[in-house]
């Protein structure tokens, strides 16, 4: 499995994304513990586990 390394502003636009689905009814992907509820919060576990479904395409530089 290829780990990418993401700048602060991939992480955060990552993590944001992430976080709206959530708040919009998107199950969450990995167990959470119950006093866990901010969607934020649960975007940047997921994000930390490596299983958010979200994918970064970077233009080639020439």
């Amino acid at each position: 499995m290829i780990f990418m390394t993401f700048t602060k502003f991939e992480k955060a636009r990552i993590i944001g994304a992430r976080a709206l689905q959530i708040a919009m009814g998107a199950p969450v992907i990995i167990d959470v513990p119950s006093n866990l509820i901010d969607p934020v919060d649960i975007a940047m576990l997921e994000f930390e586990n490596n299983v958010i479904p979200i994918t970064i395409k970077r233009a080639e530089s020439s």
